[in-house]
């Protein structure tokens, strides 16, 4: 029987409807069989999480069980105990003062959800913004003013071939939006550049809610960038640095600087703003990460878990290169120590 357009539509959308709800099942189960906490790993009760309680660090609870993915908290001075863990889940998160931006992704029928969302310090949500593509970096001004975030348009890893990334930062008084930062001027070397590979990524601010520091991949390399917000212009600073994040008395920059071309290899190394020299620091496995400074002497970052491909832990490195690495939290993402 020859079927008319008419009805080849009907039996098309019909198909598509039900392979999104086999899909949308089967994500379901995968999610239940996390509903069990992993035997011997951190203890996780549900609770109040606010973005007010200075000497708390929150990061987001990657071991398995019902509050996995969820926004936690513990005392800066014993991450190793219980975790409190909120009803916000999140991709992707950062806080500072008194303001949240978590990144959301969850399964649709077609294609994964997308969304930024600005909380305030009871994690309620003041305003959401639908991203372009898959969480990848987020910050927060530390005034709470601005928040910034990166997603991944097209590749879903920096080590990619190909990939392509969109930035956007917010004021969270005015909620004037810039939603793509390839859109600001570009000052490289003194000259203007334009170019159609540019792609901007791993936002960190400065204090003055103005100046702020971030990636620009073009031509083949990296470059870090200082940037205004209101002139909406960057210039390119020094290459090879990626995922930067400014310390808290804004003298150095803490990055990650591939040491193999072509490879996705990263060493944590930190920069000295005053005069460009660098340093590595002691963590000697590839970090693919925008490190966090818990204060002017530490900095945190997640490396995999062992043995876990879909799990993260959070290390601890001096930022003066010397010293060990140190195990922060397991199973834990995205720190931020609140000030």
């Amino acid at each position: 029987m020859t079927l008319s357009p008419s009805r080849r539509l009907l039996v098309l959308a019909v198909a598509v409807l039900l392979l999104g709800g086999l899909a949308a099942t089967l994500v379901l189960r995968s999610a239940s069989r996390d509903d069990k906490p992993s035997a011997g790993g951190p203890t996780v009760t549900a609770g109040t999480v606010t973005l007010d309680r200075p000497g708390s660090l929150t990061f987001l609870n990657g071991g398995q069980g019902p509050h996995r993915g969820a926004l936690a908290s513990v005392p800066a001075d014993a991450p190793d105990s219980e975790r409190t863990a909120s009803e916000l889940d999140c991709r992707r998160f950062y806080a500072a003062a008194g303001t949240g931006v978590c990144l959301r992704s969850t399964p649709g029928a077609l294609a994964q959800d997308n969304t930024a969302l600005i909380v305030d310090s009871e994690l309620r949500t003041l305003r959401s913004f639908p991203l372009a593509g898959t969480p990848s970096r987020a910050r927060v001004s530390p005034s709470g003013r601005f928040a910034a975030w990166t997603v991944f348009v097209s590749g879903e890893s920096y080590g990619a071939a190909f990939f392509s990334t969109r930035t956007a930062i917010v004021d969270t008084r005015t909620w004037k939006l810039e939603a793509n930062l390839e859109e600001f001027a570009i000052d490289m070397d003194g000259r203007q550049h334009r170019a159609q590979d540019v792609n901007f990524w791993g936002v960190t601010f400065s204090k003055d809610d103005d100046t702020f520091y971030a990636t620009v991949s073009t031509g083949g390399e990296t470059h870090l960038v200082k940037g205004s917000i209101s002139g909406r212009s960057v210039k390119t600073l020094a290459k090879n640095v990626e995922c930067p994040s400014l310390s808290p008395d804004e003298t150095r920059i803490a990055y990650k600087k591939r040491v193999r071309a072509g490879a996705s290899l990263w060493r944590e190394h930190v920069m000295d703003l005053g005069t460009l020299r660098e340093h590595a620091l002691a963590e000697k496995h590839s970090v693919d990460d925008q490190a966090a400074w818990l204060d002017d002497r530490t900095l945190a970052y997640g490396l995999p878990t062992d043995g876990a491909a879909d799990s993260t832990d959070l290390w601890t490195v001096p930022a003066d290169g010397g010293g060990a690495p140190r195990l922060l939290a397991p199973g834990a993402s995205s720190p931020a120590l609140l000030r």
